[in-house]
C-alpha cells in the first residue's frame, strides 16, 4: 500500500499515538509483574506491528529487545498465517527458528483484528527471571550449546480462541525455578499486549479501517525518509570500526567484532565481513540480536528525531557472515549476545560512523561487571536469584554532555532502571555497605565520561555466583576527539572465613557468607580534557568524582590546598600539555 501524500500533522499524530499506546504497555507490565527485574529494572519492552509484522512503534524500554522484533513476527506469520485468529495469543523465545534474541526474552504477541481482518500485532518481549539451563537465573558461564541455557520455545499458541492451554502453562512453569514469579509475570504480559490490542482496535476505530492502514503505511515510509535524509549528510564512502572481546568464556581466545559501513547517497550497507568465527562460550550474537544492535546504532548515533519504526531501517543493508559471531551455526549458545557482543557491534558502528562525522562522535560506554547469584533465603524460606544490577558502568560522553555515571548497559540506552537498596534488602539476604559514584572512574575529557560505581553487598546466606564481566580488567571504553578512555573494571570477593578472592570474568563459584566488592567500568571522554573548564574540574574534585592528583595530571588544573583553581599554575601547566601533545 502506497501512503500517497498525506497531512503530516495527521500522520505526527498517529505516530505518537501509537508511541502512547506501546507505553501504557509498558506501565501495565511494571505495576502488575511480580519479578524485581520487571517491577524495578524493566527488563522489557513493547512494541505494535502492523498485518504483515512490521515494526510501526516501540515504547521506551530496551532497543535490544525491539529493533530485531519484526523478525519473530513474521517468523511467527510464517509458521501459522491463515490459523492466526481472534483472541489467540502466541509466545515464542528460540533464536534459531523463531526470532528470538535469547532465549531468557520471551515474546508475547496478541493479533489485533478489525472484524475477521487481522490489522496489526501488539508484544511484549520480556526477560524471565528463570526458564532452567544449567545456571539459575539462566545465564550459564559454562554453557557450550545452546540447550545448556535453558527452554527453546518455536512460535505457539500460548492461548488458542480465548482459552489458555493449560497444559503448556504448566509445561512453561515446571521449567523454570521461580515458578510463582513466571506465573505472575506471563499474566503481566498478557494483561500488557490486552490492553495494546485494546487501544489499538480503538485507534482503528477513531481512523477507520483504511485510513488507519495509509497511516500505518505513512509513518513506515516517514521514517524511512528521515533516515535516508541523515544518511545524504554523511559523505560517500567506506568507513570501518573494529571492537573485540578477549576470551570466550573459557578460554584467551581474541574475537574481533568487524564492520565496513558503505554510504552512497541516501543508502548504507553495514557488512560485518571480517568478523571472528563463532565462540564456544555464550556470547554469539542472534541475527535478531544483530539486527537490533545495528539498528541501534545507527538511531543512536544521529538526532533523536528518528521514528521509532521499523520503516526507518528500510534503507539499511546487513551483511552478516553465517558462522560468524555475529550469525552462528547450531547449536551456538548465546544467552549473553543481547550485552556483550551487542556491546561491541555497536561500538564498531559508533567507530566507523565517527570517521564519516566526526562532529557527531560519541565515546565508548564501559561493559558491565554484574553477576547472578542464587541460594536459599534462610530468613524467609524460599529460594532466590538476584541480579546485581547495582554494578553497573558508566556512559560514554558526547559533545556537550557528561557521560551518565551509572546508567546500566549500552544495549539499554537507559531503559533499565537501577533497583531500589532498600528495596532489594526487603527481598533478599542481602546488606548493602556502599552504592556510590567511583572516584577517576570515567574518562578524562573535555567532557568527561561517566564514573561507574564502587558497590559492596554482604551476602547472608550461602549462595552461587555466576560470573559475566566483560568488563574486568583493562578498560572498556574508549575515548574520542582526544578524550581517553575510561577505567576497567574490578572485583572481590571477601569469604566467611577471611580469604580475598579474585572472581573469574566468567564461570560459576560457590559462597558461604561473603562481602562482594565492584568496581564498574567508566564511560569514555570527548575531547582534550585540557580544555574542561577549570571550574567544572574543581566541581568534580568536589563532588569526589575526580581526585586532586587526577585534575593535575589529567585535566592540567592545580588546586590548592583549600581546594582553591590556582589559575596561573593552571595556565602554565596546560599550555605546556598542549605543546607537547
Amino acid at each position: 500500500m502506497t501512503p500517497g501524500i498525506l497531512d503530516p500533522v495527521r500522520l505526527s499524530l498517529v505516530q505518537n499515538r501509537l508511541d502512547h499506546i506501546a507505553r501504557q504497555m509498558g506501565w501495565v507490565m511494571t505495576r502488575t509483574a511480580r519479578s524485581p527485574i520487571f517491577s524495578q529494572s524493566h527488563d522489557f519492552s513493547c512494541f505494535l506491528g502492523d498485518a504483515d509484522g512490521i515494526l510501526i512503534s516501540q515504547a521506551d524500554g530496551i532497543p535490544i529487545h525491539t529493533g530485531g522484533g519484526g523478525l519473530a513476527l513474521r517468523t511467527l506469520i510464517a509458521a501459522f498465517n491463515e490459523a492466526i485468529e481472534p483472541e489467540d495469543v502466541f509466545l515464542l523465545n528460540d533464536p534459531y527458528v523463531a526470532g528470538g534474541n535469547h532465549l531468557p526474552d520471551w515474546v508475547i504477541a496478541r493479533p489485533v483484528f478489525h472484524g475477521d481482518r487481522r490489522i496489526g500485532f501488539a508484544c511484549n518481549r520480556a526477560h524471565q527471571s528463570d526458564i532452567g539451563g544449567g545456571a539459575a537465573g539462566t545465564y550459564n558461564p559454562d554453557a557450550t550449546e545452546i540447550f545448556h541455557e535453558g527452554l527453546r520455545i518455536p512460535p505457539l499458541k500460548l492461548i488458542e480462541r480465548g482459552t489458555v492451554r493449560e497444559d503448556l502453562w504448566s509445561l512453561l512453569l515446571l521449567n523454570s525455578r521461580t515458578p510463582d514469579l513466571m506465573d505472575g509475570d506471563l499474566r503481566a504480559m498478557l494483561g500488557s499486549t490486552r490492553i495494546g490490542m485494546e487501544r489499538l482496535e480503538a485507534l482503528v476505530d477513531d481512523l477507520g479501517l483504511e485510513d488507519a492502514l495509509v497511516c500505518f503505511e505513512g509513518v513506515l515510509h516517514h521514517g524511512d525518509r528521515m533516515l535516508r535524509a541523515c544518511i545524504e549528510g554523511v559523505p560517500d564512502g567506506v568507513y570501518s570500526g573494529e571492537d573485540a572481546t578477549e576470551n570466550d568464556c573459557f578460554e584467551d581466545i581474541r574475537t574481533e567484532i568487524m564492520v565496513t559501513l558503505t554510504v552512497k547517497g541516501d543508502q548504507i550497507t553495514v557488512d560485518f565481513t571480517g568478523t571472528g568465527p563463532q565462540m564456544k562460550g555464550f556470547k554469539n550474537s542472534s541475527i535478531a540480536n544483530t539486527m537490533s544492535a545495528a539498528y541501534m546504532a545507527l538511531g543512536s548515533f544521529f538526532p533523536e528525531e528518528l521514528p521509532r519504526n521499523e520503516g526507518t531501517f528500510r534503507s539499511v543493508e546487513l551483511i552478516m557472515p553465517e558462522g560468524s559471531a555475529v550469525n552462528p551455526r547450531p547449536p551456538a549458545p548465546m544467552t549473553m549476545n543481547t550485552v556483550f557482543i551487542a556491546h561491541h557491534i555497536v561500538h564498531s558502528i559508533w567507530k566507523a560512523l565517527s570517521d564519516a562525522r566526526p562532529d557527531l562522535a560519541c565515546a565508548g560506554w564501559g561493559r558491565s561487571v554484574h553477576p547472578t547469584c542464587a541460594g536459599h533465603d534462610s530468613g524467609r524460606e524460599r529460594d532466590f536469584i538476584m541480579y546485581h544490577w547495582h554494578g553497573m558502568p558508566g556512559a560514554g560522553a558526547l559533545e556537550g554532555r557528561d557521560g551518565f555515571g551509572q546508567i546500566g548497559h549500552l544495549i539499554a540506552l537507559g531503559g533499565l532502571t537501577i533497583p531500589n537498596l532498600e528495596d532489594y534488602e526487603q527481598l533478599y539476604p542481602v546488606r548493602y555497605l556502599k552504592h556510590e559514584l567511583r572516584c577517576d572512574g570515567g574518562g578524562p575529557g573535555e567532557y568527561r565520561g561517566g564514573n561507574g560505581v564502587e558497590y559492596i553487598v554482604e551476602m547472608l546466606d550461602p549462595s552461587t555466583f555466576y560470573y559475566r564481566s566483560e568488563g574486568l580488567g583493562p578498560p572498556s571504553s574508549y575515548g574520542t576527539r582526544g578524550g581517553t578512555a575510561g577505567h576497567g573494571g574490578e572485583m572481590t570477593v571477601n569469604e566467611d572465613d577471611g580469604t580475598l578472592t579474585h572472581p573469574p570474568a566468567y564461570g560459576s563459584r560457590p559462597y558461604r557468607t561473603c562481602t562482594y566488592h565492584a568496581l564498574s567500568p567508566g564511560g569514555g571522554g570527548w575531547g582534550d580534557p585540557t580544555r574542561r573548564p577549570p571550574e567544572a574540574v574543581k566541581r568534580d574534585v568536589d563532588d569526589g568524582l575526580v581526585s586532586p592528583e587526577a585534575a593535575r595530571r589529567d585535566y592540567g588544573v592545580v588546586l590548592s590546598d583549600d581546594g582553591v583553581v590556582d589559575a596561573a599554575a593552571t595556565t602554565v601547566l596546560r599550555k605546556s600539555a598542549q605543546q607537547g601533545a
